[in-house]
């Protein structure tokens, strides 16, 4: 008998052996956008950052990502202070931070943005071997339609999910 583990259970697995650990997930760019392609990004951080982000985690909302003077910069990432009561009086935490990728990926994304109605979304932020990652991936927004026809198949699966457990208490 062949067994098969599903597909979580693999994710999880290599996340383990490759020391990943998720700080946040972009969960609202998923639903909103169709993800073309994605790429993982070093983030320029301060010290305290770093702390921060290791022990509270970030606030992805309304954050994205522009392309100025060949360099990818992030906007609207929130960090919140490392210790709230002993920040230092300047500090800003939607400052805008600067992604590091290669340049052949730069000018790959920037070719790709080109092109009408696409735009670069932050989709995680990870821990991998100690380094913090932040994932961006090129979306095109979803159409309104396409958007209630994936509530509708939530709505569905749910549906037949209560019925396969009523039948199976019966």
């Amino acid at each position: 008998m062949l067994y098969f583990k599903p597909f979580f259970v693999k994710i999880k697995e290599i996340m383990k052996k490759e020391n990943i650990k998720i700080i946040a997930e972009n969960k609202k760019a998923y639903f909103d956008y169709e993800i073309l392609k994605k790429y993982l990004a070093g983030i320029s951080l301060l010290g305290p950052e770093v702390k921060s982000i290791k022990n509270y985690g970030v606030n992805l909302k309304g954050s994205f990502a522009i392309i100025k003077q060949g360099e990818v910069f992030l906007i609207g990432l929130e960090i919140p202070p490392y210790q709230p009561e002993n920040v230092y009086f300047h500090y800003n935490p939607k400052r805008t931070r600067k992604l590091l990728l290669h340049k052949r990926e730069i000018e790959e994304i920037f070719g790709k943005l080109s092109q009408k109605g696409l735009t670069l979304v932050p989709l995680k932020v990870l821990v991998k071997n100690g380094i913090i990652k932040v994932e961006i991936g090129l979306v095109k927004p979803k159409k309104k339609f396409e958007k209630k026809e994936k509530i509708k198949e939530r709505e569905i699966e749910k549906e037949i999910q209560r019925e396969m457990a009523r039948i199976k208490n019966v």
